[in-house]
């Protein structure tokens, strides 16, 4: 089992960039697909990107892609989502998850642990 925090978060003008880290404690994160959801208030958690564990295949929601790129560093135990050409509409908290078999990174139920989130706030 992993457990995982995310940072990076913050407050930023749109067109602006950030990168969101999310970094793995305990063992096996190499066998760990990992994603990174969305939650903005009043709506429900949504997929952004995921990621598997070798980091070679990629996945991204229609309202992100082109703009955020997903990566892993699996010796630093860690996952990145570099995230550019910020508009108002991101605005939520970015939460990461870890799974083991995920054959479809969009569904929050293949995920079995998540992080605490980090809020990205961008204004206009």
């Amino acid at each position: 089992q992993v457990q995982l925090v995310e940072s990076g978060g913050g407050l930023v003008q749109a067109g602006g960039s950030l990168r969101l880290s999310c970094k793995a404690s305990g063992r096996a994160f190499s066998t760990y697909a990992i994603g990174w959801f969305r939650q903005a208030p009043g709506k429900e958690r949504e997929f952004a990107a995921g990621i598997s564990w070798s980091g070679g295949s990629t996945n991204y929601a229609d309202s992100v892609k082109g703009r955020f790129t997903i990566s892993r560093d699996n010796a630093k135990n860690t996952v990145y989502l570099q995230m550019n050409s910020l508009k108002p509409e991101d605005t939520a908290v970015y939460y990461c998850a870890a799974g083991r078999v995920v054959p479809d990174p969009t569904q929050l139920y293949r995920y079995n642990t998540w992080g605490q989130g980090t809020q990205v706030t961008v204004s206009s």
